[in-house]
Formats: structure tokens, C-alpha cells, sequence
């Protein structure tokens, strides 16, 4: 294929702004799904996606449209899955930023435009749902300039494009826009070294790793005999199949290749997940015949590695399941390569893993996902994120989870990380976001206003940030509020370790850091809720916070009573407090052998918030 007919793109947007119902027109028009088969969010294939109308994974799809074929890889919006968003971006030379014309430009929309011109991408803007009575065309169109982009006119080329994606308004004219506008492939197609850039892979039962490619320079032709090495890994392979996405896997046929320029796949049957790496460079094996003696070939730039800023910690509910727990979560962390994971173990937990993510909705969407896809069910502790500790001897370490806390006596210094949050909200919710934000410790750093819409700007500690704040600026805002943030420092701060005792027992999975003056409010506020889940004994039941040896908040679990004086019908006091005294025996006698099992809902009541 002339490298001059092929255009790779992706679609970058806020949340809900319409980037998977205008891929679905993009496929109808082009002819690539029958409309017999259409159905909406066509390339949101995971239940999950479906069912939250939300993208969480990057998906690939080859299109033909008059005589171009165009590739596109459609992008997450939600900002916990902005490192698929990265991925795609690289493997393309332009992109289409949409955005919402009832909510205008929003958090993501200016995270996605930086990262598009960070990659020195072109890009079209998009204005979509047009059709909308509450649709602010012009408004959006200013919106869109203070960006750079040009304002809306009919006769400025490179202005935006108003569509809507639902009814399909103007659509033809994105597609048009995508073949005159964007730039094609700049690679070399034949006489060079192989270079393929892995932006993303899966693991299948039948083929093994199947790794996601954008041919850069060269060209895998299907044969046989054909090796491919990773250079990063070190790893060669064969290849079972080679083809591209419509949006199904489809294999090229014999004589065909995939040449600079094209996307698709390459299913390496390799069943050992870690030689396979997003962002790895695969070229052909240097001992093949066909490989250009060429000894500078350089890997392509790949990917910074995605820094976790959540961890908690995952324990399978069966100890006999660790074993193929392990076996899962590498899978899934070859299709998701921002979730980081290490064994550990715990006294009341047994054997688990510490687990690190890009945020909390990125952490509940793995565990459903390995709950749905692989049955897994894994019983989940308090979120923590990474402190940095220095020990009075000078040495300075870093702990992911209150378990690793060392003894308050030696430590000298506790630092926790900020970031600098942005959100975007109308005017008329500034008053509750701002009181929102003083009560999640943040430190005012700016406000602004563009039209109806107002940019306040925080630094916030992450530790307040991932247990409720985003749930809790939804409802505040009557959900019209859109948020951002990036890491900015590590600043000191004076912690407490909670430690949770349960019938005098230190339940090390429950424990918790919180900042020192917090930690009375928040002891009570756990300790009632555990106190309300846990199922009541034959005996009474302690629960317990405590911050060393100092026990600070208290509630019971009250017993099981059982009436023992209901068979006298008569007599003296003296008969009832005879009966009732040796039942007191009984209970005490109980207590102290007997053990008390935590529902997988209590752990769950240490993540929550009112």
C-alpha cells in the first residue's frame, strides 16, 4: 500500500463528549461494519465498557474510505486511563479532539490536546452534538480559539468542524477532513531494517502474546520462516498469524505484508507474558537471511513508564487460588500496562498482592475485570498512596501501605504527595467546590473565568483525593464539573498509623494512614462502621483503633443473648441471678477461645466516605 493513501489517526476527548458514537459513524459510512451488525460503542467490546458507557482500553480499527485506507485507535476520555490515551497517540500522526457543544472545552480535552501536540501531532477540532437544544455552538467555538485552533467559518480550511455524531450531521465531512488534512506515514517501506512500534498487546489461549504494531520502517511479510526479535526483551519469535483489525483480527493472506506505515498485529505465540513489552521495538531476527546487515538500528522511542499513584493491596478469597492469581494478573497486566502488582502476605489475609494503580476508578475496574474475566474474586484493603519517609539515621525510604510503616521513633520525617488539581465548573457551583476543596486540605492557587465557566486550580494531597473527592465534586456540581491533575511535589506532613483491632486482635489488612489531625474523627467514624458489618457472636465483640499502644475509639458488637431465665415461673430473685451468673461464666470462657471472621464488606468499609 502507497504510504501517501494511508492516514493514522486517533479520537481524544473528554468523558462522555461523544468519541465512541462518532467512531461507530466513522465505521458505518466507510462501510467497515454492516448495518446489520451496528450496534453503539461498536469498539467498546469489554461487558464493562458497555455497561458503564465508558472506554478503558485503546482498540484498533482499519478502515477504507474512497481509495486511503485510514486507521483509527479510538482512546479512553476518563483521565485514570490517560496512559492509553499516550499509547495510541504515538502510533499516529494526527488526531480528532471532540468536543461536547452543550459542556464545552472540559479537563481532559486539555490534557489530550497537550499530549497530541507534545507528540507533534496535527490535529482537526470537532464540535459535536450540535443537534442538542442546550448545544453553545459559538461559545465553544471562542472556547476552541483561546486554544489556537481557528474560529468557526465556512471558507478557513483548518476551522472546526461542527457534526453530530448521533445523527450522523456532517460526518462525511470528518472523513474528508481526515484525508486532506492530516499528513501521511513518513516511514521507509522496503530497503531497511524492520522497526515496529508495540502499542499495545493481549493475551489469547490459542496464539499466546498477540502485540499491537505500528510498522514504522520496513515490512513483516507472512511467511513461514519469518523471525521476529524484540529488541528490548531480547525475545524471537515466529509468528502464528499476521494481520489487521476490522475491528476483527484479520489475517493477511499468503504474498501479503504489512508494510511502514500500516497497523495491525502479529500473534507471537509466546505464552510467557513478560518478553512481550508495550512500547518494545520488534524487528526481524538479525540471523535471518532477509535482515539488511545494518548494526546502528536503533529501538524507537518508546513509553515512560506509568508511575502508580493508588495501591492497595488484592488477597485471593481461596489461599489454594494464589497461584493462579499470579498467572492472572500478568495476563492482565500485558493488555493494562499501568497496573503494577508485587506478592505479599498478610497474618489475617494470607498470601496476596500489593497492587499499584492510576487512580481509584482504574483499581475498580481491574478488580471487576478480573472478577468477569477470569472469575477471580479477590477480597480488597484501604487504598494508601506512596509516602516518603526519612529515618532519623539519614536514610530515606518510601512505603505504599500503612503495613510498611516503621516505628514512629524512628522516623524524623513523613513527606506525602500533592498534585495540582484543575477543575472546571459553571460559575454558580465556585462556592461548594471551593469549601469542598479547604476540606480535603487543599491550597488555593488560582481562579479564572472564561464565559459561564470557571478554572480553579488546588494543590491537593493524592491521599485526599482518592477516597471520595471526585464522586463528591460530581454531586456538588450536579455533575457539570470535569477535573485534571498531575503530580507536584512530595510535601511533609504528620501521619498516624490506625491500627484496627478486632476482638483484641491487630488485623494488620484494615490498618490506615491518616494525618495526625484526622485521626480521633476518623477512628470513630471506622470503628462504627466496622462495628455495624461485622456479624454479631455468641459473645461480645471489640472493636478497636488504636495509634500505638494508645487505644482511641471504641464500639461492641453485642451478643447473641439467650433468655436462660425463661423457664422459671416462679421463686426468688436469688434463682434468676444464680442462672444469669453462670451464663456471665459461659461468655467470658467464650471469648477468650473464641475467633471472629471479617466479611469481605467490612474491608470495604475502610474505603468509604460519607
Amino acid at each position: 500500500m502507497n504510504q501517501d493513501h494511508i492516514r493514522n489517526f486517533a479520537i481524544v476527548a473528554h468523558i462522555d463528549h461523544g468519541k465512541s458514537t462518532l467512531a461507530d459513524r466513522l465505521l458505518e459510512m466507510t462501510g467497515t461494519i454492516a448495518k446489520r451488525d451496528m450496534k453503539a460503542q461498536i469498539l467498546d467490546s469489554n461487558p464493562i465498557e458497555r455497561e458503564r458507557g465508558i472506554t478503558i482500553k485503546l482498540a484498533p480499527v482499519r478502515m477504507h474510505y474512497k481509495d486511503y485506507i485510514l486507521n483509527l485507535i479510538d482512546t479512553p476520555g476518563h483521565v485514570d486511563f490517560g496512559y492509553e490515551v499516550s499509547r495510541s497517540l504515538a502510533a499516529c500522526e494526527g488526531a480528532l479532539l471532540v468536543v461536547d457543544a452543550t459542556q464545552g472545552v472540559q479537563a481532559q480535552t486539555l490534557a489530550n490536546l497537550h499530549q497530541a501536540r507534545q507528540h507533534k501531532l496535527t490535529i482537526i477540532p470537532i464540535i459535536n452534538k450540535i443537534d442538542m437544544p442546550t448545544a453553545r455552538i459559538e461559545e465553544t467555538g471562542r472556547e476552541l480559539e483561546a486554544l489556537g485552533f481557528p474560529p468557526i467559518s465556512p471558507i478557513t480550511p483548518s476551522s472546526p468542524i461542527l457534526i453530530s455524531a448521533k445523527t450522523g450531521e456532517n460526518v462525511e465531512k470528518v472523513l474528508e477532513a481526515i484525508v486532506e488534512r492530516l499528513p501521511s506515514p513518513q516511514g521507509v517501506p522496503s530497503g531497511t531494517p524492520l522497526r515496529g512500534l508495540v502499542f499495545s498487546s493481549q493475551y489469547d489461549t490459542h496464539k499466546g502474546v498477540v502485540v499491537f504494531v505500528r510498522i514504522v520502517d520496513g515490512e513483516i511479510p507472512f511467511l513461514s520462516s519469518t523471525r521476529l526479535k524484540f529488541m528490548a526483551s531480547g525475545a524471537s519469535v515466529t509468528p502464528i498469524e499476521v494481520g489487521y483489525f476490522i475491528p476483527q483480527m484479520q489475517t493477511i493472506g499468503t504474498g501479503e505484508k504489512l508494510s511502514a506505515g500500516e497497523v495491525g498485529y502479529i500473534a507471537t505465540g509466546l505464552k510467557d507474558v513478560r518478553f512481550a513489552k508495550v512500547g518494545d521495538t520488534i524487528t526481524l531476527f538479525p540471523n535471518h537471511p532477509n535482515h539488511p546487515n545494518h548494526p546502528n538500528l536503533l529501538p524507537l522511542p518508546g513509553y515512560k513508564e506509568p508511575k502508580p499513584m493508588v495501591f492497595l493491596s488484592l488477597f485471593p478469597v481461596s489461599s489454594e487460588e494464589f497461584s493462579y492469581a499470579r498467572e492472572t494478573m500478568e495476563k492482565l497486566r500485558l493488555s493494562d500496562s499501568a497496573f503494577t502488582f508485587r506478592p505479599i502476605s498478610s497474618l489475617a489475609l494470607g498470601n496476596g498482592f500489593h497492587c499499584g494503580f492510576l487512580g481509584l476508578l482504574h483499581a475498580e475496574i481491574v478488580q471487576e475485570r478480573l472478577s468477569r474475566e477470569f472469575d477471580l474474586n479477590m477480597i480488597a484493603t484501604a487504598p494508601s498512596v506512596e509516602y516518603h519517609l526519612t529515618k532519623k539515621s539519614g536514610a530515606e525510604i518510601s512505603i505504599q501501605s500503612a503495613a510498611e510503616f516503621p516505628d514512629p521513633t524512628v522516623i524524623a520525617e513523613v513527606r506525602e504527595p500533592v498534585m495540582t488539581v484543575t477543575i472546571y465548573t459553571p460559575k454558580r457551583y465556585i462556592g461548594p467546590v471551593m469549601q469542598l476543596a479547604q476540606e480535603k486540605r487543599g491550597a488555593f492557587v488560582d481562579l479564572s473565568y472564561k464565559s459561564d465557566q470557571s478554572y480553579l486550580s488546588y494543590r491537593m494531597p493524592l491521599s485526599e483525593m482518592i477516597i471520595d473527592f471526585f464522586d463528591r465534586l460530581k454531586s456538588i456540581t450536579e455533575g457539570y464539573a470535569s477535573l485534571d491533575y498531575e503530580f507536584f511535589d512530595y510535601k511533609q506532613v504528620d501521619v498516624a498509623k490506625i491500627d484496627i483491632l478486632v476482638n483484641k486482635e491487630k488485623v494488620d489488612a484494615l490498618s490506615f494512614l491518616v494525618v495526625r489531625d484526622q485521626a480521633h474523627a476518623r477512628s470513630i467514624e471506622i470503628t462504627d462502621r466496622l462495628a455495624a458489618v461485622i456479624p454479631r457472636q455468641q459473645f461480645e465483640v471489640p472493636i478497636q483503633a488504636a495509634i500505638g499502644g494508645k487505644v482511641v475509639a471504641r464500639s461492641d458488637v453485642k451478643a447473641f443473648r439467650k433468655d436462660v431465665i425463661q423457664k422459671l415461673y416462679g421463686g426468688d430473685r436469688t434463682r434468676k441471678d444464680k442462672l444469669l451468673k453462670k451464663q456471665k461464666k459461659g461468655k467470658a470462657r467464650m471469648k477468650m477461645i473464641g475467633k471472629v471472621e471479617i466479611p469481605q464488606s467490612a474491608f470495604f468499609q475502610v474505603l468509604k466516605r460519607e
